[in-house]
């Protein structure tokens, strides 16, 4: 039995002094602590000269992490190039903000060859490598070309998109063929995976087998590769503990003293385009217009953490939202209430925790989400005798199995007022009744019990070397 080996594009290293990790990467460190493992990826840092193969060596709490430096113009055009300019808004169906160069989609190939270069000599023959994200996505085919044979799964955490928007990208059959070379490809919903199986179907001419595998040509071998629908979930119980604790934490206390007798409307999400913030708020304006009985009795306080400040398209969705929350707040607020607290900055895990316990809606409406983890940190973070409403966007990966949410087209502003109007006048009974049936799925479907399904899947699979055969040369 070897070890599980995660590669992601960061490395969450352990550092003295920096917040506790999320749910997601405290199950994997459990998996790796497990099978004494390793993680790799990128260190962080950025140098001029070109980019070093020699990884830094660390071990901890039974885990060793080793990690690369990139060289600046490489890691410019590989992460904030094609990975964050190309292949995020093309998988968020956002074509008019896709940017695409073709030099940036070359370091993009150059970096995933650099990873693979630098993480060959760190396996050994029985390890189970397991790749994460849009970033990585080439990083097997770059290994089998250099000889590996081990089990390689992918996991793409944010939604993948029917042929007809990926179709979009110059040369995408190479990205196609890139999951070729996996034996296990992961995703987060049905709906993911129905786009994966259009895209091999229309893209590349192949069909998926009964079993839910494809087989095609990789590196001059015919593979087949599994495809799954794998939902994250989060550390359930953790989250409700930290949420219980944080309820009487200072800056909790001075939050709710802060609202008086007034309802507490929440939404936390990185600064992206993809988490419909401006719709959000122009949902709660509707609000505000529509049902004058809630002026003066609810506040809403969107947290939305700075991202990818070096990306036009963020620091103009920075500036519509600065000017939306002064719109909201000069048209309906009063000298004693501000209807739009907005925070531009992060917040720490624990204080966000406390603040989704105080909140009687959570708002959580994406344009387009893989999953969406702050939906199911709000419902863990619940008083289970005075639960709140979740209001869920029908296009985030988690409407898919979080049936006690309100869910919301977050394009049309009058229903998400409408639906806030609804959730505020939810009565207990009901509030209950939904609460527990998203909380039964949360406590089954656990961050761990995600890696754990995966891996096994995986692990089960029959090793690429017993799989391969060699494609036949084209005859002209």
């Amino acid at each position: 039995m070897g070890r599980v080996v995660v590669v992601s594009n960061r490395v969450a290293v352990p550092r003295r002094g920096e917040p506790t990790a999320g749910g997601l990467a405290v199950a994997l460190k459990d998996v790796l602590k497990s099978s004494g493992g390793l993680w790799f990826g990128w260190s962080g840092e950025t140098r001029k000269e070109p980019t070093s193969r020699e990884t830094r060596r660390i071990r901890s709490a039974g885990i060793d992490y080793a990690t690369i430096d990139l060289n600046e113009q490489d890691h410019k055009g590989f992460y904030a190039g094609f990975s964050n300019a190309t292949l995020w808004p093309l998988f968020h169906f956002r074509l008019g903000l896709m940017e695409y160069d073709r030099k940036h989609a070359e370091a993009y190939r150059r970096v995933n060859r650099d990873f693979a270069e630098a993480l060959l000599p760190l396996l050994g023959p029985q390890d189970t490598i397991w790749i994460h994200d849009y970033q990585l996505i080439p990083l097997a085919a770059e290994l089998r070309a250099l000889g590996a044979k081990q089990r390689i799964g992918f996991f793409l955490h944010i939604p993948f998109p029917p042929f007809a928007v990926l179709s979009a990208l110059p040369d995408c059959d190479k990205l196609l063929k890139d999951l070729l070379a996996y034996d296990l490809v992961g995703l987060q919903t049905r709906r993911d995976l129905a786009g994966l199986v259009n895209c091999f179907s229309e893209g590349l001419g192949l069909e998926v087998d009964a079993e839910g595998g494809v087989r095609g040509e990789s590196g001059g071998h015919m593979r087949r590769t599994q495809l799954a629908a794998h939902p994250i979930g989060i550390d359930t119980r953790g989250f409700a503990t930290l949420a219980r604790k944080a309820a009487f934490t200072p800056e909790t206390q001075r939050l709710v003293k802060s609202m008086g007798d007034r309802a507490l409307i929440v939404g936390a999400e990185r600064l992206d385009y993809t988490k419909g913030l401006p719709h959000r708020m122009r949902g709660v304006a509707a609000l505000l217009a529509n049902f004058p009985e809630h002026l003066n009795n609810v506040t809403y306080l969107q947290v939305a953490a700075r991202s990818r400040n070096e990306v036009a398209s963020y620091r103009d969705l920075k500036r519509e939202l600065d000017s939306l929350a002064g719109r909201i707040n000069g048209d309906y607020g009063t000298f004693d209430w501000t209807p739009v607290r907005y925070v531009a900055r992060a917040m720490a895990r624990d204080t966000l925790a406390g603040f989704y316990r105080a909140a009687r809606v959570g708002l959580v409406t994406p344009l387009r989400d893989g999953m969406n983890l702050v939906a199911k940190e709000y419902v863990a973070a619940q008083d289970p005798e005075d639960p709140g409403v979740l209001i869920l966007s029908q296009f985030a990966g988690a409407a898919e199995t979080m049936d006690g949410a309100l869910l919301v087209n977050p394009l049309d502003a009058q229903a998400m007022g409408e639906t806030l109007d609804r959730a505020l006048r939810m009565p207990l009974a009901e509030r209950r009744d939904r609460w527990t049936r998203m909380m039964s799925g949360l406590e089954e479907q656990t961050a761990m019990r995600w890696a754990e399904n995966f891996l096994t899947e995986l692990e089960e699979l029959p090793l690429s070397g017993e799989e391969l055969i060699w494609a036949e040369p084209a005859r002209n």
